[in-house]
């Protein structure tokens, strides 16, 4: 199957050799990503990879960039935190009609921050609109939206933690 993901990453200072990273990006099997290096010392990494699960999809690319720059921490893995018009969008309704269901149903899942803009776990909102029978949610975007969370809170667990420096989050 075909999964499509991004990784973006904070790099290491003393990396500002464009085309050199690039070209140690490609060596390591990340020709299968979009590279985007716009903002100083971030990279990032639109991935459309082949396997046979979301979770090794993510987990090579993860290893993949980990071996080109060892240095680089990971900020985030998308798709995962997003707003109701980001949901409308994914499942061609409008704002409006997700709004709906976030005030009809006391079960829609709880935002991850509250506030003027609400932030859910796509996952977490695309596997309660599966199990509500509502529309045809896409089956790899569920899938690889629940492995970025994953990677996401165990990114965020170390830190946390006191271990700053992880730069790949271990499954």
């Amino acid at each position: 199957m075909e999964f499509t993901f991004t990784l973006k990453y904070q790099l290491p200072t003393h990396d500002t050799d464009t085309d050199a990273l690039i070209e140690r990006l490609a060596e390591q099997g990340c020709d299968d990503a979009l590279v985007g290096v716009g903002q100083p010392g971030r990279l990032g990494l639109e991935f459309v990879r082949e396997a046979a699960s979301a979770r090794e999809a993510v987990e090579s690319a993860l290893a993949d960039v980990q071996r080109a720059v060892p240095e680089a921490r990971l900020i985030e893995a998308t798709p995962d935190l997003v707003g109701l018009t980001d949901v409308a969008e994914v499942m061609g309704v409008t704002r409006q009609n997700m709004r709906k269901l976030v005030v009809s149903y006391p079960t829609f899942p709880t935002p991850v921050h509250e506030g003027s803009s609400a932030i859910w776990h796509l996952a977490e909102v695309l596997g309660w609109m599966e199990g509500k029978g509502y529309q045809q949610v896409p089956r790899v975007l569920l899938d690889v939206a629940r492995v970025a969370m994953q990677v996401n809170i165990r990114k965020e667990n170390a830190r946390v933690a006191g271990d700053p420096g992880m730069a790949v989050p271990v499954f």
